[in-house]
């Protein structure tokens, strides 16, 4: 039967003599890996390197103008996360700033930290504050 690139797919089992089926196993993940993350404490520090790389993507996204979420991630400690914008551009106190969302995420531990970054004098972005998120 040809079935050249076509993908093709038929129980053949009874014309070769075997007439039990048996179950098909493609692979399992460890109850570990399937169960949810446990969110940080509301008191945990994250730490300052790792904040550094998520500084770092605030920073990125607010120079660019940038609308879309904007991965970072820490190498050395395996903490990842995103920053996402969540407001247009301000005026604050005689410069632009702009609102962010920053996700946290290491070793099944999860945090949001909100913040803003803004155009100093010179003209460069930086942080101005970044905290622990706080649902109201």
């Amino acid at each position: 039967m040809p079935a050249a690139g076509c993908a093709f797919s038929y129980q053949l089992g009874s014309m070769f003599g075997e007439d039990e089926v048996k179950p098909e196993h493609t692979g399992s993940l460890a109850s570990k890996m399937l169960a949810k993350p446990t969110p940080a404490p509301p008191n945990a520090k994250v730490p300052e390197a790792d904040l550094a790389f998520a500084r770092a993507a605030a920073i990125d996204l607010a120079s660019r103008n940038g609308k879309a979420s904007a991965p970072w991630e820490n190498p050395k400690t395996g903490a990842r996360g995103s920053v996402t914008p969540i407001a247009q551009a301000y005026a604050s106190d005689g410069t632009t700033c702009r609102d962010f969302l920053a996700s946290y995420v290491n070793e099944g531990a999860e945090a949001w930290m909100q913040g803003a970054a803004c155009r100093g004098t010179r003209g460069k972005w930086e942080v101005r504050n970044l905290r622990p998120w706080k649902r109201t």
